[in-house]
């Protein structure tokens, strides 16, 4: 009967959370479709998951991936295979420089990162924990987007890169401009040694003419509840 319970227990928790990972989906396409976003560029792409969720939920633009790591490189193409609208990048990793860099690789692959993890962050979810290391090419969006952004009236950038957004914005000065709105994840507290925080980010991309649009909760510690991450979506309104 207990394991009954708990497993129905853990089915409803599943579920509240997929209803509240599709509310976060809908309301990010409510803004693309008011902002008339014909072209994501979506930076740490992992495997798809978030351009085959916005498909889903009916975006009909274009769709350019980026992602470093040789596994899940090889997972996006097949995910990508299927639609003529989503194109996948060479493997490389997006920054503030053209070149090589090693990317720690986590465990669960989605927390792989550019910089050392954090204690915070292993201790909140195990996981994550970096269990190898693997040499990447390196470049700057503004080295890559060109021939995307030319044929693109209303572009995006969604950058999901932990904790290495920052340099990914360093290597966008002259494609930040041309963009209508990006979403990216904020840390609260320092989960990757080094990177910057919310309240930088927000700042800098205001600085920069966006206008923050939405926050959608991201990654929280299970021992205590405390928020550590959401993502953001700004737009130049």
């Amino acid at each position: 009967m207990s394991k009954n319970i708990r497993a129905l227990l853990d089915s409803l928790g599943v579920r509240r959370r997929k209803t509240a990972a599709n509310r976060g989906v809908r309301q990010l396409l409510l803004a693309l479709r008011r902002f008339d976003i014909d072209l994501v560029l979506d930076v740490g792409a992992n495997v798809g998951q978030f351009a085959s969720e916005i498909r889903a939920f009916g975006f009909t633009g274009r769709i350019v991936s980026f992602e470093p790591l040789t596994a899940a490189h090889g997972r996006l193409r097949e995910a990508a295979a299927g639609d003529s609208g989503w194109q996948v990048h060479s493997r490389c990793a997006i920054g503030d420089r053209d070149g090589e860099i090693a990317i720690n690789v986590s465990a669960n692959s989605v927390s792989s990162s550019l910089l050392p993890m954090t204690r915070a962050h292993v201790g909140a979810a195990g996981a994550s924990a970096y269990v190898g290391r693997e040499t990447v090419p390196l470049f700057r969006l503004d080295g890559v987007a060109g021939p995307y952004l030319k044929s693109a009236a209303h572009p995006f950038l969604k950058i999901d890169t932990q904790g290495f957004e920052w340099q990914v914005l360093d290597g966008a000065a002259q494609s930040l401009p041309q963009l209508r709105g990006v979403l990216c994840e904020l840390s609260l507290v320092e989960l990757y040694e080094g990177q910057h925080l919310c309240r930088e980010v927000v700042e800098r991309l205001e600085r920069a003419g966006f206008t923050l649009w939405n926050l959608q909760p991201g990654f929280a510690d299970p021992r205590d509840g405390r928020t550590l991450q959401i993502d953001a979506a700004f737009f130049r309104a």
